[in-house]
């Protein structure tokens, strides 16, 4: 008996969470489909989409590393949000046509929205890293009306970034070491003022260099977000947390964005009453 799929896609494969989240979802609302991980090299992506064109009870895919740009020229459609980062994470069959989605975006804002529903006097962020998950970060916080300090390797990356995906804001471009080293930077109380500290590299992450960063640059009130998913806690969040600041992890992004797809693939919304029960069976 066939029965609808989605699936999640990349080389490698085997680290992605996607298919846990997804199938906890779908076990919860007793929903008949299963969402699965395929592994597919470069080499073999556009044979990958040729073949599942052809497959009714395929429902699209997550796209992971390293396709999130080359798949682009494959599809029919893109969004405009997924154009304008240039990069694309959901591939959701639409009327027979492939369209590609960036839920990266949402996905990152949706911890924050209590936030962001608030008036602001002055909203500012601070963004680690420059690679695609900060193109969508980027993105999403210019739209929310955040000015923006993108720090990378290369200030020149993160300059070209910040024209390329909001021209007319007025952010800045520093490198990395900057944030590594004290500051004796008064801040004032900002009272009124959004401040987030964002990781948007994989510093911090299982297995590579911890994230160098000096908590002077931290505004009184900041929200502190490290978008790594292993471990979940990671050493940035786990002082920020001591210093007192509010945190959100990356699982917090990961869920939020397997929701947008979620309901792309399956037509449902996904349980999320449920997201402390997921979070442990995530990080079991």
């Amino acid at each position: 008996m066939s029965m609808p799929f989605a699936e999640v896609i990349g080389d490698p494969i085997a680290q992605s969470k996607s298919p846990a989240i997804h199938g906890f979802w779908l076990e919860r609302l007793g929903i008949e489909a299963a969402y699965r991980r395929c592994h597919v090299t470069a080499g073999d992506l556009r044979g990958y989409l040729d073949e599942r064109r052809g497959n009714a009870d395929w429902r699209g895919c997550n796209v992971t590393m390293p396709h999130k740009q080359a798949i682009i020229p494959l599809l029919d459609r893109v969004d405009a949000m997924a154009a304008r980062i240039g990069a694309v994470n959901t591939v959701v069959r639409e009327d027979g046509a492939l369209v590609g989605y960036n839920t990266d975006a949402p996905g990152f804002l949706e911890p924050l929205r209590r936030e962001l529903a608030q008036t602001h006097l002055f909203r500012m962020a601070r963004i680690l890293g420059t690679g695609g998950a900060a193109r969508a970060i980027v993105a999403a916080l210019a739209d929310a009306g955040a000015v923006l300090v993108l720090a990378g390797r290369d200030p020149n990356k993160a300059r070209a970034m910040l024209d390329t995906l909001d021209p007319g804001g007025e952010h800045h471009a520093v490198p990395l070491s900057h944030f590594a080293e004290p500051t004796n930077f008064a801040f004032d109380d900002r009272e009124g003022c959004l401040d987030l500290v964002i990781n948007a590299s994989p510093l911090g992450m299982t297995g590579q260099p911890p994230l160098p960063f000096d908590f002077s640059h931290v505004p009184p009130r900041s929200i502190c977000y490290d978008i790594v998913t292993a471990p979940a806690r990671t050493p940035f969040l786990d002082e920020a947390s001591e210093r007192g600041y509010r945190t959100v992890d990356g699982l917090s992004m990961l869920i939020g964005q397997a929701d947008h797809a979620f309901r792309r693939f399956f037509g449902a919304h996904p349980p999320r009453g449920e997201d402390e029960e997921l979070r442990r069976r995530l990080t079991a």
